[in-house]
Protein backbone atom coordinates (compact mmCIF):
# COMPACT_ATOMS: atom_id res chain seq x y z
CA UNK A 1 0.00 0.00 0.00
CA UNK A 2 1.20 3.47 -0.85
CA UNK A 3 0.55 6.06 1.86
CA UNK A 4 1.99 9.46 2.67
CA UNK A 5 2.12 11.89 5.58
CA UNK A 6 0.36 15.22 5.10
CA UNK A 7 0.05 18.69 6.62
CA UNK A 8 -3.09 18.15 8.64
CA UNK A 9 -5.51 20.99 9.32
CA UNK A 10 -6.61 20.64 12.93
CA UNK A 11 -8.35 22.47 15.74
CA UNK A 12 -6.26 23.93 18.58
CA UNK A 13 -6.25 21.64 21.58
CA UNK A 14 -8.64 23.84 23.58
CA UNK A 15 -11.25 23.86 20.76
CA UNK A 16 -11.28 20.22 19.69
CA UNK A 17 -14.46 19.30 21.56
CA UNK A 18 -16.32 22.27 20.09
CA UNK A 19 -15.11 21.64 16.54
CA UNK A 20 -15.33 17.83 16.31
CA UNK A 21 -18.55 16.10 15.34
CA UNK A 22 -20.10 12.81 14.46
CA UNK A 23 -19.83 11.74 10.78
CA UNK A 24 -22.16 13.49 8.36
CA UNK A 25 -24.09 10.32 7.52
CA UNK A 26 -25.07 9.11 11.00
CA UNK A 27 -27.59 11.85 11.66
CA UNK A 28 -30.09 13.87 9.66
CA UNK A 29 -30.18 17.62 9.11
CA UNK A 30 -32.42 18.36 12.07
CA UNK A 31 -30.31 16.28 14.44
CA UNK A 32 -27.17 18.06 13.21
CA UNK A 33 -28.88 21.43 13.64
CA UNK A 34 -29.77 20.51 17.22
CA UNK A 35 -26.25 19.30 18.08
CA UNK A 36 -24.68 22.43 16.59
CA UNK A 37 -27.11 24.82 18.26
CA UNK A 38 -25.24 27.72 19.89
CA UNK A 39 -21.85 26.44 18.64
CA UNK A 40 -20.50 28.38 15.67
CA UNK A 41 -17.34 26.24 15.77
CA UNK A 42 -19.12 22.92 15.13
CA UNK A 43 -17.84 21.08 12.04
CA UNK A 44 -21.49 20.43 11.14
CA UNK A 45 -21.48 23.96 9.64
CA UNK A 46 -19.11 22.55 6.99
CA UNK A 47 -20.09 18.88 6.63
CA UNK A 48 -23.86 19.44 7.06
CA UNK A 49 -23.97 23.00 5.67
CA UNK A 50 -27.75 22.94 5.17
CA UNK A 51 -28.01 23.74 8.89
CA UNK A 52 -26.92 27.28 8.02
CA UNK A 53 -30.25 27.72 6.20
CA UNK A 54 -33.90 27.54 7.19
CA UNK A 55 -35.19 24.09 8.14
CA UNK A 56 -36.35 22.20 5.08
CA UNK A 57 -33.69 23.63 2.76
CA UNK A 58 -32.59 21.01 0.23
CA UNK A 59 -29.16 19.77 1.27
CA UNK A 60 -28.23 19.52 -2.43
CA UNK A 61 -29.06 23.17 -3.18
CA UNK A 62 -25.98 24.84 -4.78
CA UNK A 63 -26.14 27.50 -2.07
CA UNK A 64 -25.55 24.80 0.52
CA UNK A 65 -22.27 23.70 -1.08
CA UNK A 66 -21.23 27.36 -1.38
CA UNK A 67 -21.95 27.78 2.33
CA UNK A 68 -19.62 24.88 3.12
CA UNK A 69 -16.80 26.69 1.30
CA UNK A 70 -17.46 29.94 3.16
CA UNK A 71 -17.59 28.16 6.50
CA UNK A 72 -14.29 26.36 5.80
CA UNK A 73 -12.67 29.71 5.01
CA UNK A 74 -14.14 31.18 8.20
CA UNK A 75 -12.84 28.30 10.35
CA UNK A 76 -9.31 28.82 8.98
CA UNK A 77 -9.48 32.60 9.24
CA UNK A 78 -10.64 32.45 12.86
CA UNK A 79 -8.02 29.87 13.84
CA UNK A 80 -10.57 27.17 14.60
CA UNK A 81 -8.71 24.98 12.11
CA UNK A 82 -4.94 25.45 11.74
CA UNK A 83 -2.58 23.68 9.34
CA UNK A 84 0.50 21.83 10.57
CA UNK A 85 3.71 23.23 9.09
CA UNK A 86 5.23 19.82 8.28
CA UNK A 87 3.85 16.57 6.86
CA UNK A 88 2.95 14.12 9.60
CA UNK A 89 1.16 10.93 10.44
CA UNK A 90 -1.15 10.78 13.46
CA UNK A 91 -2.33 8.09 15.86
CA UNK A 92 -6.04 8.07 16.66
CA UNK A 93 -7.32 5.85 19.48
CA UNK A 94 -10.96 5.13 20.21
CA UNK A 95 -12.01 3.66 23.55
CA UNK A 96 -15.28 1.99 24.48
CA UNK A 97 -15.40 2.70 28.20
CA UNK A 98 -16.04 -0.02 30.76
CA UNK A 99 -19.55 1.20 31.60
CA UNK A 100 -20.69 0.79 27.98
CA UNK A 101 -22.52 -2.49 27.26
CA UNK A 102 -20.26 -3.01 24.21
CA UNK A 103 -17.10 -3.05 26.32
CA UNK A 104 -17.47 -6.41 28.01
CA UNK A 105 -16.91 -4.75 31.39
CA UNK A 106 -13.52 -3.13 30.76
CA UNK A 107 -12.12 -0.35 28.60
CA UNK A 108 -11.59 -1.52 25.02
CA UNK A 109 -9.31 0.56 22.77
CA UNK A 110 -8.44 0.38 19.08
CA UNK A 111 -5.46 2.31 17.69
CA UNK A 112 -5.47 3.66 14.15
CA UNK A 113 -2.93 5.49 11.99
CA UNK A 114 -4.17 8.60 10.19
CA UNK A 115 -2.61 8.68 6.72
CA UNK A 116 -3.02 9.87 3.18
CA UNK A 117 -4.23 6.80 1.24
CA UNK A 118 -3.33 6.56 -2.45
CA UNK A 119 -6.20 7.06 -4.90
CA UNK A 120 -4.75 4.48 -7.32
CA UNK A 121 -4.79 1.80 -4.63
CA UNK A 122 -8.56 2.31 -4.47
CA UNK A 123 -9.10 2.56 -8.22
CA UNK A 124 -7.01 -0.55 -8.89
CA UNK A 125 -8.67 -2.66 -6.18
CA UNK A 126 -5.94 -2.89 -3.55
CA UNK A 127 -8.19 -0.95 -1.18
CA UNK A 128 -11.04 -3.44 -1.15
CA UNK A 129 -14.74 -2.83 -0.61
CA UNK A 130 -17.49 -5.15 0.57
CA UNK A 131 -20.57 -2.98 -0.03
CA UNK A 132 -22.23 -1.42 -3.05
CA UNK A 133 -22.47 2.36 -3.22
CA UNK A 134 -25.31 4.53 -4.43
CA UNK A 135 -24.41 6.95 -7.21
CA UNK A 136 -26.47 9.82 -5.74
CA UNK A 137 -24.63 9.58 -2.42
CA UNK A 138 -21.27 9.35 -4.18
CA UNK A 139 -22.03 12.46 -6.24
CA UNK A 140 -23.09 14.44 -3.16
CA UNK A 141 -19.77 13.73 -1.43
CA UNK A 142 -17.83 14.34 -4.64
CA UNK A 143 -19.38 17.81 -4.90
CA UNK A 144 -18.44 18.43 -1.29
CA UNK A 145 -14.81 17.41 -1.86
CA UNK A 146 -14.62 19.34 -5.14
CA UNK A 147 -15.84 22.67 -3.78
CA UNK A 148 -13.77 22.47 -0.60
CA UNK A 149 -10.65 20.98 -2.18
CA UNK A 150 -10.39 18.94 1.00
CA UNK A 151 -11.31 15.66 2.64
CA UNK A 152 -13.16 17.01 5.67
CA UNK A 153 -13.86 13.54 7.08
CA UNK A 154 -11.74 10.38 7.11
CA UNK A 155 -12.66 6.95 5.87
CA UNK A 156 -12.22 3.90 8.09
CA UNK A 157 -9.86 1.17 6.82
CA UNK A 158 -8.64 -2.13 8.25
CA UNK A 159 -5.25 -3.65 7.48
CA UNK A 160 -3.80 -7.09 8.31
CA UNK A 161 -2.27 -6.49 11.72
CA UNK A 162 1.50 -6.34 12.04
CA UNK A 163 3.64 -6.51 15.16
CA UNK A 164 6.05 -3.85 13.86
CA UNK A 165 3.26 -1.29 13.43
CA UNK A 166 1.80 -2.24 16.82
CA UNK A 167 5.21 -1.56 18.38
CA UNK A 168 5.51 1.86 16.71
CA UNK A 169 2.04 2.86 17.86
CA UNK A 170 2.70 1.62 21.39
CA UNK A 171 5.82 3.77 21.55
CA UNK A 172 4.06 6.88 20.17
CA UNK A 173 1.21 6.55 22.64
CA UNK A 174 3.55 6.56 25.64
CA UNK A 175 3.76 10.34 25.25
CA UNK A 176 1.07 12.84 26.20
CA UNK A 177 -1.71 13.02 23.57
CA UNK A 178 -2.61 16.13 21.62
CA UNK A 179 -6.34 15.51 22.19
CA UNK A 180 -8.09 13.40 24.80
CA UNK A 181 -11.83 13.71 25.43
CA UNK A 182 -15.08 11.78 25.76
CA UNK A 183 -17.52 12.87 23.07
CA UNK A 184 -21.20 13.49 23.56
CA UNK A 185 -23.69 12.07 22.88
CA UNK A 186 -22.22 8.62 22.20
CA UNK A 187 -19.83 8.57 25.16
CA UNK A 188 -16.72 7.12 23.47
CA UNK A 189 -13.25 8.37 24.32
CA UNK A 190 -11.15 9.83 21.50
CA UNK A 191 -7.38 10.26 21.90
CA UNK A 192 -5.01 11.67 19.28
CA UNK A 193 -1.21 11.90 18.96
CA UNK A 194 0.91 13.77 16.41
CA UNK A 195 3.94 11.86 15.03
CA UNK A 196 6.75 14.38 14.59
CA UNK A 197 9.77 12.07 14.24
CA UNK A 198 10.70 11.80 10.54
CA UNK A 199 12.48 8.48 11.11
CA UNK A 200 9.26 7.03 12.50
CA UNK A 201 7.22 8.59 9.69
CA UNK A 202 9.50 7.06 7.05
CA UNK A 203 9.36 3.67 8.79
CA UNK A 204 5.54 3.68 8.75
CA UNK A 205 5.56 4.48 5.02
CA UNK A 206 8.03 1.66 4.43
CA UNK A 207 6.00 -0.90 6.39
CA UNK A 208 2.74 -0.02 4.62
CA UNK A 209 4.51 -0.59 1.28
CA UNK A 210 4.76 -4.26 2.35
CA UNK A 211 1.01 -4.58 3.02
CA UNK A 212 -0.77 -6.05 -0.03
CA UNK A 213 -4.31 -4.78 0.69
CA UNK A 214 -6.51 -2.73 2.98
CA UNK A 215 -10.24 -3.09 3.54
CA UNK A 216 -12.92 -0.43 3.81
CA UNK A 217 -14.63 -0.96 7.13
CA UNK A 218 -16.82 2.15 7.07
CA UNK A 219 -17.05 4.95 4.52
CA UNK A 220 -17.65 3.33 1.14
CA UNK A 221 -19.29 6.46 -0.27
CA UNK A 222 -16.57 8.76 1.08
CA UNK A 223 -13.88 6.47 -0.36
CA UNK A 224 -15.52 6.39 -3.78
CA UNK A 225 -16.03 10.15 -3.75
CA UNK A 226 -12.47 10.94 -2.65
CA UNK A 227 -10.97 8.62 -5.24
CA UNK A 228 -13.28 9.99 -7.92
CA UNK A 229 -12.25 13.58 -7.25
CA UNK A 230 -8.60 12.53 -7.12
CA UNK A 231 -8.90 10.91 -10.55
CA UNK A 232 -10.57 14.06 -11.91
CA UNK A 233 -7.79 16.28 -10.59
CA UNK A 234 -5.16 13.98 -12.03
CA UNK A 235 -6.67 14.53 -15.48
CA UNK A 236 -6.84 18.30 -14.88
CA UNK A 237 -3.23 18.48 -13.65
CA UNK A 238 -1.98 18.56 -17.23
CA UNK A 239 -3.33 22.11 -17.57
CA UNK A 240 -3.34 23.32 -13.94
CA UNK A 241 0.10 24.19 -12.59
CA UNK A 242 -1.11 24.28 -8.98
CA UNK A 243 -2.18 20.64 -9.19
CA UNK A 244 0.95 19.58 -11.04
CA UNK A 245 3.23 21.16 -8.43
CA UNK A 246 1.69 19.46 -5.40
CA UNK A 247 -0.23 16.29 -6.24
CA UNK A 248 -1.85 16.04 -2.81
CA UNK A 249 -5.10 15.16 -4.64
CA UNK A 250 -3.58 11.73 -5.34
CA UNK A 251 -4.20 10.88 -1.68
CA UNK A 252 -7.21 11.01 0.59
CA UNK A 253 -7.81 11.02 4.33
CA UNK A 254 -8.01 7.62 6.03
CA UNK A 255 -7.66 6.11 9.49
CA UNK A 256 -6.20 2.60 9.27
CA UNK A 257 -6.78 0.12 12.10
CA UNK A 258 -5.31 -3.37 12.53
CA UNK A 259 -7.98 -5.94 11.74
CA UNK A 260 -7.62 -7.74 15.08
CA UNK A 261 -8.73 -4.70 17.11
CA UNK A 262 -11.99 -3.76 15.39
CA UNK A 263 -15.39 -3.97 17.00
CA UNK A 264 -18.24 -5.10 14.72
CA UNK A 265 -21.69 -5.24 16.27
CA UNK A 266 -25.01 -6.62 15.16
CA UNK A 267 -27.28 -4.98 12.59
CA UNK A 268 -30.83 -6.08 13.27
CA UNK A 269 -34.21 -6.10 11.53
CA UNK A 270 -37.77 -5.12 12.46
CA UNK A 271 -40.76 -6.01 10.27
CA UNK A 272 -44.22 -4.45 10.17
CA UNK A 273 -46.32 -7.57 9.48
CA UNK A 274 -46.24 -11.36 9.15
CA UNK A 275 -47.37 -11.45 5.50
CA UNK A 276 -50.89 -12.54 6.43
CA UNK A 277 -49.80 -15.28 8.85
CA UNK A 278 -50.82 -15.64 12.48
CA UNK A 279 -48.03 -15.80 15.03
CA UNK A 280 -48.41 -19.58 15.34
CA UNK A 281 -48.40 -20.05 11.57
CA UNK A 282 -45.26 -17.95 11.34
CA UNK A 283 -43.51 -20.00 14.04
CA UNK A 284 -44.57 -23.23 12.31
CA UNK A 285 -43.15 -21.95 9.02
CA UNK A 286 -39.84 -21.18 10.75
CA UNK A 287 -39.56 -24.76 12.05
CA UNK A 288 -38.97 -26.04 8.50
CA UNK A 289 -35.49 -24.48 8.48
CA UNK A 290 -34.74 -23.61 12.12
CA UNK A 291 -34.69 -25.17 15.54
CA UNK A 292 -37.12 -22.90 17.40
CA UNK A 293 -36.85 -22.55 21.17
CA UNK A 294 -39.13 -20.40 23.36
CA UNK A 295 -36.93 -18.26 25.65
CA UNK A 296 -39.72 -16.47 27.51
CA UNK A 297 -39.91 -12.75 28.24
CA UNK A 298 -36.25 -12.08 29.15
CA UNK A 299 -34.20 -10.55 26.32
CA UNK A 300 -32.33 -13.24 24.40
CA UNK A 301 -29.14 -12.39 22.49
CA UNK A 302 -27.84 -14.60 19.65
CA UNK A 303 -25.07 -16.83 20.96
CA UNK A 304 -23.13 -17.80 17.82
CA UNK A 305 -23.14 -17.67 14.05
CA UNK A 306 -26.37 -19.11 12.57
CA UNK A 307 -28.24 -18.49 15.83
CA UNK A 308 -30.87 -15.74 15.68
CA UNK A 309 -33.06 -14.00 18.22
CA UNK A 310 -36.73 -13.44 17.40
CA UNK A 311 -39.05 -11.16 19.37
CA UNK A 312 -42.72 -11.78 18.68
CA UNK A 313 -45.89 -11.43 20.72
CA UNK A 314 -44.07 -10.41 23.91
CA UNK A 315 -41.72 -13.41 23.82
CA UNK A 316 -38.14 -14.08 22.72
CA UNK A 317 -37.22 -17.12 20.68
CA UNK A 318 -33.92 -18.73 19.73
CA UNK A 319 -33.71 -19.70 16.07
CA UNK A 320 -30.85 -21.97 14.99
CA UNK A 321 -30.49 -22.70 11.28
CA UNK A 322 -30.59 -26.42 10.54
CA UNK A 323 -27.67 -28.15 8.85
CA UNK A 324 -27.90 -28.15 5.08
CA UNK A 325 -29.86 -24.90 4.90
CA UNK A 326 -26.76 -22.87 4.00
CA UNK A 327 -23.44 -23.40 2.23
CA UNK A 328 -20.35 -23.05 4.42
CA UNK A 329 -18.17 -22.96 1.30
CA UNK A 330 -19.94 -19.86 -0.06
CA UNK A 331 -18.63 -16.66 1.59
CA UNK A 332 -21.96 -14.90 0.92
CA UNK A 333 -24.29 -17.84 1.49
CA UNK A 334 -22.82 -18.59 4.90
CA UNK A 335 -23.58 -15.09 6.24
CA UNK A 336 -26.40 -14.87 8.76
CA UNK A 337 -27.80 -11.88 6.88
CA UNK A 338 -28.10 -14.12 3.80
CA UNK A 339 -29.61 -17.03 5.75
CA UNK A 340 -32.20 -14.81 7.42
CA UNK A 341 -32.97 -12.96 4.19
CA UNK A 342 -33.47 -16.16 2.20
CA UNK A 343 -35.22 -18.37 4.75
CA UNK A 344 -37.25 -15.84 6.75
CA UNK A 345 -37.64 -12.48 5.08
CA UNK A 346 -38.05 -13.75 1.51
CA UNK A 347 -39.38 -17.31 1.89
CA UNK A 348 -41.92 -16.63 4.64
CA UNK A 349 -42.53 -12.87 4.71
CA UNK A 350 -42.17 -12.07 1.01
CA UNK A 351 -39.55 -9.34 1.52
CA UNK A 352 -37.25 -9.63 -1.47
CA UNK A 353 -35.44 -6.28 -1.66
CA UNK A 354 -33.95 -5.04 1.62
CA UNK A 355 -33.09 -1.68 0.06
CA UNK A 356 -36.59 -0.73 -1.08
CA UNK A 357 -39.23 -2.71 0.83
CA UNK A 358 -41.07 -0.37 3.21
CA UNK A 359 -42.20 -3.23 5.47
CA UNK A 360 -38.72 -3.63 6.95
CA UNK A 361 -36.43 -1.34 8.92
CA UNK A 362 -32.93 -1.78 10.34
CA UNK A 363 -31.61 -1.10 13.84
CA UNK A 364 -27.92 -0.84 14.67
CA UNK A 365 -26.83 -2.95 17.61
CA UNK A 366 -25.56 0.17 19.38
CA UNK A 367 -29.20 0.76 20.36
CA UNK A 368 -29.42 -2.61 22.11
CA UNK A 369 -32.02 -5.37 21.85
CA UNK A 370 -34.28 -3.35 24.11
CA UNK A 371 -34.89 -1.05 21.14
CA UNK A 372 -36.19 -4.02 19.14
CA UNK A 373 -38.57 -4.90 21.96
CA UNK A 374 -39.73 -1.28 22.23
CA UNK A 375 -40.57 -0.98 18.55
CA UNK A 376 -42.56 -4.21 18.57
CA UNK A 377 -44.33 -3.52 21.88
CA UNK A 378 -45.34 -0.06 20.64
CA UNK A 379 -47.28 -1.65 17.78
CA UNK A 380 -45.12 0.04 15.16
CA UNK A 381 -43.60 -3.33 14.20
CA UNK A 382 -44.87 -6.89 14.43
CA UNK A 383 -41.62 -8.79 14.91
CA UNK A 384 -37.89 -8.23 15.39
CA UNK A 385 -34.92 -10.33 14.36
CA UNK A 386 -31.48 -9.98 15.95
CA UNK A 387 -28.39 -11.35 14.20
CA UNK A 388 -25.01 -12.42 15.46
CA UNK A 389 -22.45 -9.90 14.16
CA UNK A 390 -20.26 -10.76 11.19
CA UNK A 391 -16.56 -11.22 11.80
CA UNK A 392 -13.72 -9.19 10.33
CA UNK A 393 -12.45 -12.38 8.72
CA UNK A 394 -15.76 -12.81 6.90
CA UNK A 395 -15.48 -9.25 5.57
CA UNK A 396 -11.91 -9.92 4.38
CA UNK A 397 -12.89 -13.22 2.74
CA UNK A 398 -15.74 -11.55 0.85
CA UNK A 399 -13.64 -8.56 -0.23
CA UNK A 400 -10.77 -10.83 -1.33
CA UNK A 401 -13.14 -12.96 -3.40
CA UNK A 402 -14.49 -9.88 -5.18
CA UNK A 403 -17.97 -10.38 -3.74
CA UNK A 404 -20.26 -7.78 -2.20
CA UNK A 405 -22.11 -8.21 1.09
CA UNK A 406 -25.90 -7.92 1.21
CA UNK A 407 -27.17 -4.52 2.38
CA UNK A 408 -27.30 -3.63 6.08
CA UNK A 409 -24.78 -6.27 7.16
CA UNK A 410 -22.04 -4.48 9.12
CA UNK A 411 -22.09 -1.89 11.88
CA UNK A 412 -18.76 -0.70 13.25
CA UNK A 413 -18.49 1.10 16.58
CA UNK A 414 -17.10 3.49 17.59
CA UNK A 415 -17.59 5.72 14.56
CA UNK A 416 -14.69 7.96 13.60
CA UNK A 417 -14.94 11.46 15.01
CA UNK A 418 -14.84 14.11 12.29
CA UNK A 419 -12.85 17.31 12.70
CA UNK A 420 -9.78 15.95 14.48
CA UNK A 421 -7.80 16.46 11.29
CA UNK A 422 -8.62 17.57 7.73
CA UNK A 423 -6.66 16.81 4.54
CA UNK A 424 -6.44 19.60 1.95
CA UNK A 425 -5.96 18.67 -1.72
CA UNK A 426 -4.11 21.83 -2.79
Amino acid sequence: MKIKPFKGIRPPKELVEQVSSRPYDVLNSEEARAEAAGNEKSLYHIIKPEINFAPGTDEHDPRVYDAAVEQFKLFKKNGWLVQDKEEKYYVYAQTILADNPLSGGKDKTQFGLVVGAWVDDYLEGRIKKHELTRRDKEEDRMKHVRVLNANMEPVFFAYPHRDDLDAIIANVTKSAPEYDFVAAPEGFRHTFWVINDKVVIDKITEIFAQIPAMYIADGHHRSAAAAGVGAEKKRLAISDERLAERPEYEFFLAVCFPDNQLNIIDYNRVVKDLNGLTEEQFLDALRADFEVEDKGTAIYKPQALHNFSLYLGGKWYSLTAKAGRYNDADPIGVLDVTISSNLILDKILGIKDLRSDKRIDFVGGIRGLGELKRRVDSGEMKMALALYPVTMQQIIDIADSGNIMPPKTTWFEPKLRSGLVVHELI
